[in-house]
């Protein structure tokens, strides 16, 4: 059987293969309705499969978006890398997903081998983007659109959320309880000091602190992102003499470890310890008792991030606050803080 053409779409349909083409790839050309219509039912009557190798070759560009994150085992990660795909998958794209597991290196690596695929646009969620990294990007020249976090080393498009007053909602909400202070888990020694959300929570925890009257000297720990090492650090800072009353941990997956440590410890949670964490990942409402958190539209910072990766007309040059779409974050009260 003799393969299906776009020429034979375009003779069935009664129109020009250039007014297929334009149905077929969603554009540059409008199309009216009536002839869509024509097209899109000679397309199944011929059962027409378009070659998208060769539209690749054409163009240059393919139908993917590469999403680079740290870690997808990590619930928040694997949380956006889904809305980004549903978000990808209403403009007619695939994304193809790397992880970086925090190294440099495979972050290079993954840059490359998305950038050698031709892909249409770039969305990086990347904990400490180095210099190579920043020269590759540069190199070829690539659409990049920064995802949840704003590296320094480069100066794209960035779509973010409001990390610095999401946590300051959480520490002010913790020390209107009554809890005497209220102590931190940040991130480690490789926490980038800028650009990086869990700098930005531990800025709004100390702001939140200082504008009550309260010391942060001594009360700030730093704990691995992910809950099982969170949970080994928690575990000593409970056992420890001087234990906190109240405890806002930068993510989520902390907060899950610190529960843990303290269901182990038999300290009554938010009796004997306040806890707060920041993300709103599902399992957050799961927890035991369920976690007051800091949310934010991560469905709508994943189709910002595709339609700014997608759209020249939406990347806009000059200042970096220009360059900055930050989305608001929302306080979500549960029990762990002490609410009922």
């Amino acid at each position: 059987m003799a393969k299906v053409t776009r020429d034979d779409v375009a003779r069935l349909a009664g129109t020009s293969t250039a007014v297929v083409s334009y149905v077929i790839n969603n554009g540059p050309r409008p199309v009216a309705p009536a002839t869509r219509e024509r097209v899109l039912a000679a397309i199944k009557e011929l059962g027409y499969r378009p070659d998208r190798v060769a539209q690749a070759m054409a163009s240059r560009r393919t139908d993917l978006i590469g999403l680079i994150i740290p870690d997808a085992r990590q619930p928040f990660f694997g949380e956006m890398a889904h809305a980004v795909e549903q978000a990808a998958s209403e403009r007619g794209k695939m994304v193809l997903v790397g992880n970086t597991d925090y190294i440099g290196e495979r972050e290079v690596h993954y840059l490359r081998a998305f950038l050698g695929m031709r892909v249409s646009g770039l969305i990086l969620v990347s904990h400490a983007l180095n210099d190579l990294a920043a020269a590759e990007i540069d190199a070829w020249d690539a659409r990049v659109v920064l995802l949840h976090e704003r590296p320094e080393a480069i100066d794209d498009v960035a779509v973010v959320t409001d990390d610095l007053g999401g946590a300051q909602l959480a520490v002010r909400h913790l020390l209107e309880h009554g809890y005497e202070y209220v102590a931190c888990m940040g991130g480690t020694a490789q926490t980038p000091a800028v650009g990086d959300p869990v700098s930005d929570h531990v800025e709004g925890w100390k702001r939140a602190m200082v504008e009550a009257g309260l010391s942060t000297e001594g009360r700030l720990f730093e704990a691995p992102y992910n809950r099982y090492d969170a949970y080994r650090v928690a575990l000593d800072i409970l056992a420890g003499p001087r234990r906190p009353p109240a405890i806002f941990c930068s993510t989520d997956d902390q907060a899950i470890g610190l529960l843990r440590a303290a269901r182990e410890l038999r300290i009554d949670v938010p009796r004997e310890l306040g806890v707060a964490g920041f993300d709103d990942i599902k399992e957050a409402a799961l927890a035991d008792p369920p976690l007051t958190t800091v949310a934010s539209d991560r469905s709508a910072m994943a189709r910002a991030a595709v339609d700014l990766v997608l759209d020249d007309g939406l990347r806009v040059a000059g200042s970096r606050r220009e360059r900055l779409k930050t989305f608001p974050s929302r306080l979500v009260v549960r029990t762990s803080c002490g609410c009922v």
